[in-house]
């Protein structure tokens, strides 16, 4: 949750009162590094996080996760003796859900086992609202209000790169089954080049540098960026020309965001976590399909030559 919080902590947001970022991730870390020496901290914020799901009382509390770390925090918030914690009642495919979760919960929901990562959420979120499962064709999800999302072409570039000249070309992933091949890279990225585009190729580790590197190294004017926090990752995205990349959190939020956004599946499955909200988005390969550089060459083209390259 330290890392999601900046996704939604934005101002003005209807119905976002305040967030409560659980550090679970982080304390566990702590723990592995330190062990008993950090058992003392680690229950200190664990007491501060609990004090502020207690701050209020809470009518509804939904759970999208099926999770047990996730159902255990619901089980902390404060609750009304009328609450309802509504929550996911069902594996399914290619998830991570754990059965247990559900003790925690006073409603389940059933879900068909293949459906959409956002799709889920949404009727989880709407069992608990009274509301009827939504529609994704006739009732799109939408993510950020258009205002915000215009005010970020007015905001400076965090790496003083002119908007709509530059391509966000996310290569990595937390598991490397996931990633495009740096020769396929090269060869979008060198495409990109010759039509006056500047190719920026971000990272977050060191493996993930050293790969940023060697596509950058037989790809001129390439730029291989210093770290940049999610915050500034919305004003890129926002600014670019075009975001392409993998299956991973930063290309979906190019999609979120309603740039033109070319997803590439290699090793996960599409219908997972497509975007399909916006005709500006793009989804090429399959698990163990990857995209043909060909094909992404033909689509960057049609997202792109209509406003000009």
């Amino acid at each position: 949750m330290d890392l999601i919080a900046p996704l939604l902590s934005k101002d003005g947001f209807r119905g976002v009162d305040h967030l409560i970022p659980i550090c679970l991730r982080r304390l566990r870390q702590e723990w592995r590094e330190g062990g008993w020496r950090h058992f003392a901290p680690i229950m200190k914020s664990l007491e501060s996080q609990k004090k502020h799901l207690q701050r209020c009382s809470y009518d509804l509390v939904i759970e999208t996760q099926g999770l047990l770390k996730s159902a255990i925090i619901t089980s902390l918030a404060k609750k009304a003796p009328h609450a309802m914690v509504v929550g996911i009642g069902n594996r399914t495919e290619g998830s991570g859900y754990e059965p247990l979760a559900k003790l925690f919960y006073t409603h389940r929901v059933k879900v068909p086992s293949q459906l959409h990562a956002v799709d889920r959420s949404r009727a989880v979120a709407a069992r608990g609202l009274g509301k009827n499962f939504p529609i994704r064709i006739e009732n799109p999800p939408k993510f950020y209000p258009q205002e915000f999302v215009h005010s970020l072409d007015g905001l400076s570039n965090p790496l003083g790169l002119t908007k709509k000249t530059y391509v966000m070309c996310f290569h990595a992933t937390a598991r490397i089954a996931k990633c495009w091949s740096v020769d396929a890279w090269i060869e979008v990225a060198r495409y990109l080049v010759d039509h006056n585009l500047q190719v920026v190729l971000p990272w977050g580790n060191a493996q993930e540098k050293m790969r940023s590197q060697t596509i950058a190294h037989s790809v001129p004017q390439a730029l291989v960026p210093a770290p940049f926090s999610i915050q500034e990752a919305f004003i890129l995205n926002a600014q670019a020309k075009l975001v392409i990349g993998v299956d991973t959190g930063l290309t979906h939020l190019g999609a979120v965001l309603g740039v033109p956004c070319i997803e590439l599946y290699v090793d996960s499955p599409r219908w997972k976590t497509e975007g399909y909200w916006n005709p500006a988005i793009v989804n090429l390969g399959d698990t163990k399909k990857p995209p043909l550089v060909s094909e992404v060459l033909r689509k960057m083209d049609e997202l792109l030559l209509p406003s000009g390259f």
